[in-house]
């Protein structure tokens, strides 16, 4: 009997699938692909184009406005839904897909899935030179696409049509995959996107993929408990992986049962709420005083779901004791191992089921004091009053801006952040209330995702209030989805914080002997030949009115508050301009990031900072 089929080009074939795609995750199924976020050009339109305009399906398309920043967009959305939707995205060849690489990699190093559809040269190479097309001598095959190599969990290019069905399964294979998830980048060259091919229909059928929590191994489990037995001052490190395996409960009621301290890294953070008992703050180098002092008394150190970047160790040196041993709870191997660790390559959420049995059989608890912990956290908390109060002569403290936004919008409501100093002091200084309230991009710190990823989290949390937290710096290199949010109706708060330029490397060259060079946005002095003259004056609200957001200003503490309730009554995205003074940001706190100083300088500050670091790099952990 012959094989059924149905005459499709590739890009109706590859938009029929994608709209049959479904997740399922303790018994509950979520269509996986919600829509295509696009940009059309020579390279897609009248390829995945007229596909979507003629045979989308259930599928949404929502027109972006820069390739990075639909990119983004779609990355936010995949987060806020705990990795269980996302949107695809496409793009022209040339410049539309070199544009989506930043934004690939932001996917990749967080671990969010998201899958991108860039044109690509002609597979015929009738037109050749086609536009925007590379031209590598010493390799015709090199395009445009080839550098999403780089920064993709899957890569494939389609150069014929049949050829679709083996990548596309290959692609949703990596993007549910909890342990290799990130972006994926299927090429599509423009003449293959409209080739017909008789695809079979079973191709089509309605596929659920079962994401299955990976159980630890027993004997995994058994050495877990048998090292954590033998330690009297372990510390919990809750990661992404916490939030994203739905753990937080399991993680809460673990550190409950055996007096375990919880410190949240930037992704982890509302893993427990911030009034927990056990909940010590952020680690790190944006780290609370209460984790980083426990974390460098700690024998252990238990991390469940978190990937060790060098904030959240402090560059290695924030666990102190030669003796600190590691268990790692990850679904990811090479995660799980990291610092020497006993490994529990497991999903977070059975993993400390499992492990919470083992020890509770023990009756392990630990060696801390009910007390010593609760000073701890009031001290703590008690500086974050400060901060949050905390008065300037020369205008608003950024931390006291903060510190009004956190005290007057919703508990429930949505922050997005991601670059400059203001991730620092939100994971510091922001009480977070719960789970997917705290939405931080800081695996790749990428300046720009802050209003489009405050658009995705709209798109999958539309009930919500959301607000982007962003600096001048960062709006000003990416804002482009505020229009996107405007155009769909999706409403965003952009609380754009004005400190005028660069401030937070401007800050960290001076705490390395600069002098400060190049990161404030000051006019260009006739005297000094260098951008050393006054502030640019720069009117972000009557920018935003320009795009049709509404906008509002402020400079004192009163004029935000009324500022951010009079825009939770608007209807539209909205911005508040808010006037900070520069290096008002928060810091220290009993950490260390590793940032080369130059050996050999004209300047003794730097020689000095170049000695301080040499000296500092004494008692850190290696490799």
């Amino acid at each position: 009997m012959a094989e059924r089929t149905i005459r499709l080009t590739m890009a109706q074939a590859l938009l029929r699938f994608l709209d049959r795609q479904y997740v399922s995750i303790d018994g509950s199924e979520t269509k996986f692909v919600k829509g295509v976020m696009g940009i059309f050009g020579h390279g897609n339109v009248t390829g995945i184009g007229e596909a979507l305009e003629r045979s989308a399906g259930g599928l949404t398309f929502v027109q972006g406005k820069n390739e990075q920043g639909m990119v983004h967009a779609a990355t936010a959305f995949a987060k806020q839904n705990g990795r269980r939707q996302i949107f695809a995205c496409t793009s022209s060849i040339g410049p539309g897909a070199l544009n989506m690489v930043t934004a690939a990699a932001t996917a990749t190093v967080n671990r969010i899935p998201v899958l991108l559809l860039p044109g690509d040269n002609f597979a015929s190479r009738q037109p050749d030179p086609v536009l925007q097309q590379l031209e590598m001598n010493w390799d015709y095959t090199i395009s445009a696409c080839d550098p999403f190599k780089a920064v993709s969990k899957y890569w494939d290019r389609i150069v014929r049509p049949e050829q679709l069905m083996t990548a596309a399964v290959n692609a949703i294979r990596t993007l549910v995959d909890p342990a290799e998830t990130g972006a994926v980048t299927l090429a599509l060259p423009q003449d293959v996107q409209a080739e017909a091919y008789e695809y079979p229909l079973a191709f089509f059928e309605r596929t659920v993929h079962a994401i299955d929590r990976r159980p630890p191994s027993a004997e995994a489990v058994r050495r877990a408990a048998r090292l954590i037995e033998g330690k009297k001052r372990p510390l919990l490190i809750a990661g992404g992986g916490a939030l994203y395996s739905a753990a937080t409960d399991r993680l809460a009621a673990f550190a409950e049962a055996f007096g375990i301290p919880v410190a949240e890294t930037q992704a982890g953070k509302g893993a427990l709420p911030w009034n927990h008992p056990l909940n010590v703050g952020a680690i790190g180098v944006t780290g609370s005083l209460a984790a980083n002092r426990l974390a460098r008394e700690a024998d252990l150190i238990i991390g469940v779901g978190t990937r060790y970047s060098d904030f959240t160790t402090s560059s290695k040196s924030a666990f102190a004791r030669p003796d600190a041993a590691f268990v790692n709870l990850n679904a990811n191997g090479a995660d799980a191992a990291k610092l020497g660790a006993l490994a529990m390559t497991c999903d977070a959420r059975e993993g400390l089921a499992a492990l919470g049995e083992a020890l509770a059989a023990a009756g392990y608890r630990s060696g801390y004091e009910a007390a010593e912990l609760a000073d701890l956290k009031r001290r703590w908390e008690s500086e974050v009053d400060r901060l949050h109060t905390l008065e300037h002569e020369d205008g608003l403290a950024q931390t006291r801006a903060l510190g009004i936004v956190n005290g007057t919008i919703d508990p429930s409501a949505i922050v997005v952040c991601a670059a400059g100093s203001l991730p620092g002091d939100m994971h510091r200084l922001w009480r977070a209330s719960g789970p997917r309230t705290y939405h931080m991009e800081y695996g790749f710190s990428c300046m720009g995702y802050e209003v489009s990823g405050a658009f995705g989290a709209a798109l999958a949390d539309p009930d919500k209030e959301v607000y982007a937290v962003v600096g001048d710096g960062s709006y000003l290199m990416l804002h482009s989805e505020l229009i996107t949010s405007l155009q769909e109706g999706r409403k965003i708060t952009v609380l754009l914080f004005a400190n005028g330029g660069f401030q937070c490397i401007h800050h960290l060259q001076r705490e390395h002997g600069s002098d400060g060079f190049g990161n404030e946005f000051r006019y260009r002095s006739a005297d000094t030949e260098r951008l050393t003259g006054a502030y640019m004056d720069i009117d972000y609200a009557a920018h935003a009115r320009s795009l049709g957001a509404k906008a509002y200003k402020a400079e004192t503490a009163e004029q935000l508050k009324e500022a951010l309730l009079l825009a939770k009554r608007e209807t539209v995205s909205t911005l508040i301009e808010i006037r900070v003074v520069p290096g008002t940001n928060s810091g220290g706190y009993d950490s260390w990031w590793h940032v080369g100083v130059p050996e050999v300088s004209s300047s003794d500050a730097v020689e000095a900072a170049h000695r301080n670091m040499k000296e500092r790099l004494r008692a850190v952990r290696r490799p």
